[in-house]
């Protein structure tokens, strides 16, 4: 049996056809669109279309708190509210049952499944990208909370009155840590009369904003900006997810998402080693792994709530 499992982030949209044994097996990827959820769902259909086989069922990771298969708030996507119903939409195309999750809590459902977190009861995921996403997995079982929004680690507040989040509020770990944040820093200080070669990296890359691997090459060339930006979201982050660990007492963070593809386990050796002295007693089996199925995590995260909706509804 194939599922459809389709990731939605604020900078690409994946979607893969994936087996019983949680193997991508035909993959699409494709620029967000910006202007509309309607384009974006649009999006999706002609992706799934293009795969070839009609799935049996469809899931679908969205970049915001989902509760009961509908989407609450999504802070990187733009003009998306409660009222867009994309789950009706895409089940009246395809004829097939259709379930949605959040990217990071799919994305980390991959990863327990068939990738890092194998076999682990108790697991923080973390999602570096356009935002900072995060799940959870306790007790040998996903956790979303009483609303969907557990996990939710961008939006831990780190610094009180500090600087505004994409959510609108101020003080958030994405606000110092997202892509999407840090390009607007970059903007700032570059006004302000500093020098990087983000921007010039940009153009020889032909992207259309500063991706993960436009940040991957100006941290190895040593674009003193970036590392300084980039020093800072790793403190950030790795404060954030001390605070988590302290709470909840997980055994495993998963470092998923653009950032982690592009920079691979340094990155969360790096957030490892930040993180231990905000940690009052830290697991002496805790580890910090990168996400081991890279951009196949949304996919294969997404395509396991599809097929759960098949067979058990």
């Amino acid at each position: 049996m194939l599922v459809a499992g389709v990731d939605v982030g604020g900078t690409n949209i994946e979607v893969g056809l994936v087996d019983d044994r949680h193997r991508v097996r035909e993959r699409d990827k494709r620029d967000t669109p910006r202007s509309s959820p309607h384009k974006i769902a649009r999006t999706i259909v002609k992706m799934i279309e293009g795969l070839g086989d009609v799935p049996s069922a469809i899931g679908m990771g969205i970049p915001g708190v989902i509760h009961k298969g509908r989407v609450l708030e999504v802070p990187n996507l733009a003009g998306w509210d409660d009222s867009f119903d994309i789950v009706s939409m895409i089940e009246d195309h395809f004829g097939v049952p259709v379930a949605l999750g959040n990217d990071a809590n799919v994305g980390l459902l991959g990863e327990w499944l068939a990738g890092a977190a194998v076999g682990v009861d108790d697991v923080l995921g973390v999602w570096m990208g356009t935002g900072i996403g995060g799940g959870l997995i306790l007790d040998g079982r996903p956790f979303a909370g009483s609303r969907g929004s557990a996990g939710e680690i961008g939006h831990v507040v780190t610094h009180y009155g500090g600087a505004l989040c994409t959510c609108g509020r101020r003080g958030c770990i994405e606000a110092y840590a997202g892509r999407r944040s840090l390009a607007a820093i970059v903007s700032s200080m570059v006004d302000a009369g500093r020098h990087t070669s983000l921007f010039e990296i940009q153009r020889h890359e032909k992207k259309s904003k500063l991706t993960s691997k436009v940040w991957a090459r100006a941290l190895e060339e040593g674009d003193a900006l970036a590392v300084e930006l980039f020093d800072m979201a790793i403190e950030v982050v790795a404060g954030g997810i001390g605070s988590v660990i302290n709470m909840v007492d997980v055994q495993l963070v998963v470092i998923g998402g653009g950032m982690a593809e592009k920079l691979g386990q340094d990155l969360a050796d790096r957030i490892d080693q930040q993180a231990r002295p905000w940690i009052l007693h830290p697991s002496p089996k805790l580890k910090f792994v990168v996400a081991a199925l890279g951009d196949d995590s949304g996919i294969v995260g997404a395509a396991s709530i599809g097929r759960a909706r098949l067979l058990y509804t």
